[in-house]
């Protein structure tokens, strides 16, 4: 099964607990592409809408483009009150967009989901000349070296789901690799920003999230359950919360 298709098995779930994104990213973003009522934006896989709003909120007419039939029906309802949005249910590969219809197009959290080259080649395909490129990921972090309860958590992973890979934070270090691909593919006036948040999380609120994640989903069943019982317990025995340390980057660009 592709994993893509695992975020659509229980669309109320993933919109109540996944993150939405800070507003100052959404800002940049808007001050950027100089988003107002006589502008169209794309959006690569909506999920249940967590990055769409904000865009709506400038007047700006919203495609969706969402592979799970679900999500597309979710964000369908959910934004039902926008004349100007709509969601088309396929992907972003059979997509069939017309060359220079839009302002701006941009993912949240599901470019990597795309093979980058072709992806990018799309995107500036379907951009108006002089449309702008937004990609942004929100990186959640619970490994942290100084803190009991994600090193438990750590333990409780390496029990069930044994692994050679130590998880680390997300580094700046990391975003040139997207500003490159940018500039390969044609894109010029390229910017990279980060943000950062906190979240604080109940055992059972963050056992939930650990259900909207792909890979989670996947576990097998008889080893599912098993982890997360301990995982709810190490939070109950340290604490009753676990906090989870969000770094969301950015990346802006232009079509010449």
């Amino acid at each position: 099964m592709d994993l893509r298709l695992k975020f659509d098995e229980d669309a109320g779930n993933y919109d109540a607990l996944r993150p939405t994104y800070t507003k100052p990213l959404f800002d940049e973003i808007i001050a950027y592409s100089a988003l107002n009522e006589s502008k169209r934006a794309l959006e690569i896989g909506i999920g249940t809408g967590q990055a769409t709003l904000p865009i709506l909120d400038t007047g700006c007419g919203v495609t969706a483009v969402e592979l799970g039939e679900n999500l597309a029906g979710y964000v369908e309802r959910k934004f039902a009150a926008f004349a100007g949005f709509r969601v088309i249910h396929t992907s972003f590969e059979s997509f069939p967009g017309v060359e220079g219809t839009y302002d701006l197009i941009y993912a949240a959290t599901a470019f990597h989901w795309l093979e980058q080259d072709s992806g990018l080649r799309k995107i500036h395909s379907l951009l108006k000349p002089g449309g702008s490129i937004a990609l942004f990921w929100n990186h959640p972090f619970v490994g942290r070296d100084e803190d009991e309860l994600h090193q438990e958590i750590r333990r409780i992973y390496l029990k069930y789901k044994p692994s050679d890979r130590i998880p680390v934070a997300f580094s700046v270090d990391q975003c040139r690799k997207y500003e490159e691909a940018l500039e390969r593919h044609g894109f010029s006036d390229t910017v990279s920003k980060i943000y950062y948040s906190t979240r604080i999380l109940p055992s059972q609120q963050y056992i939930s999230l650990l259900n909207t994640y792909s890979d989670h989903r996947a576990l097998p069943q008889e080893i599912k359950p098993l982890l997360e019982t301990e995982i709810a317990t190490a939070i109950g025995r340290l604490g009753g919360e676990l906090r989870i340390y969000d770094t969301m980057d950015l990346y802006l660009a232009r079509k010449l």
